[in-house]
């Protein structure tokens, strides 16, 4: 891939449209992941400092959250990185994969995070502390509104590059902006009494805390099924099914598999074809079938096309008496 975008930047005319796709939905995915890096590292050091000089639990708690989110987004492109490697003797499918071990990875490291918050809230449930200051209400609403942003952003991305990494990661920001409403709910409660519901904050916080752990399961076992060879997308798999027998010769489509790999995804697909058809016609409509899949959907990365007769073929009713 990285080859095809250096072909693509010298205006080499050997290079396909398909191939201008494919880089351009990496692309995308990757200038998308680079923008919630930098944002999320902005706030996660806003609200650590916030956190710490305000003594909000709270905050703290959503500064570790956006720390996760930046330790995510790190893998993310790593992950990406290695993906867009080509396929060697070692690795004949290619570097894929990379991008859901990552997210497997990366969900466990989110999982230990969020126990160590929920724990260390606990631990403080009884502790006084003095009242934040007012503008800490002001830093949580702000991280709402960018939250939220960025999971419109990172959701309309992920599904047109079909990057399960970057649609998790924008459910993530999602799950960020009803924490932070969780730490202004708390703050505001805290601060509008006075001190007497000391508890409200570290409530906020373990509200952030369960919600960092339900993000890394989900995340984690997305990731696993993509590992795990799940079925790909029905709507997918149908418009496959009905491009493949809109190929002229193709009269059923009997199985059609298709797994995700990263931002991509690899495709079997067993069609009948005409019994009477001699091997090099089938086989050559076989080729047809696959150009044309991959031709229509430049996200397939490969097409196995296994070719059978659409009834058994009666070699008797072909012979001609003398």
């Amino acid at each position: 891939m990285r080859d095809v975008e250096m072909k693509i930047r010298a205006g080499d005319d050997t290079v396909t449209d398909r191939d201008r796709k494919r880089s351009a939905m990496y692309r995308e995915a990757r200038h998308a992941a680079w923008i919630g890096l930098w944002i999320n590292l902005m706030l996660a050091i806003v609200k650590l400092i916030a956190g710490l000089v305000g003594q909000s639990m709270a905050l703290l708690a959503d500064a570790v959250n956006s720390l996760g989110d930046t330790i995510t987004t790190i893998m993310v492109l790593i992950a990406m990185h290695v993906a867009r490697r080509p396929a060697d003797e070692e690795h004949p499918y290619g570097h894929t994969r990379a991008e859901a071990i990552a997210g497997s990875s990366v969900a466990i490291i989110i999982a230990v995070v969020a126990v160590i918050t929920i724990v260390k809230s606990i631990m403080h449930w009884h502790t006084d502390h003095i009242l934040p200051p007012i503008w800490t209400l002001w830093i949580a609403g702000i991280n709402v509104l960018i939250k939220e942003g960025l999971f419109h952003y990172k959701k309309r991305i992920g599904k047109r590059t079909g990057s399960s990494a970057l649609i998790a990661n924008a459910w993530d920001h999602r799950a960020d902006a009803f924490c932070s409403l969780a730490v202004l709910i708390g703050l505001s409660i805290l601060l509008a009494s006075g001190g007497k519901y000391h508890y409200a904050d570290e409530l906020a916080a373990l509200v952030v805390g369960g919600a960092i752990l339900f993000s890394a399961g989900e995340l984690y076992f997305k990731s696993a099924n993509e590992l795990l060879d799940a079925q790909g997308d029905g709507e997918m798999v149908e418009d496959i099914r009905v491009t493949a027998m809109c190929v002229n010769g193709v009269t059923d489509v009997e199985k059609l598999r298709i797994r995700k790999s990263g931002l991509e995804y690899f495709a079997d697909i067993h069609v009948h074809v005409p019994p009477e058809l001699t091997v090099a016609k089938a086989h050559s409509l076989g080729h047809e079938v696959k150009d044309v899949l991959l031709a229509t959907y430049p996200k397939l990365r490969d097409v196995l096309v296994h070719v059978e007769p659409d009834r058994p073929y009666d070699a008797e009713s072909d012979h001609v008496e003398d």
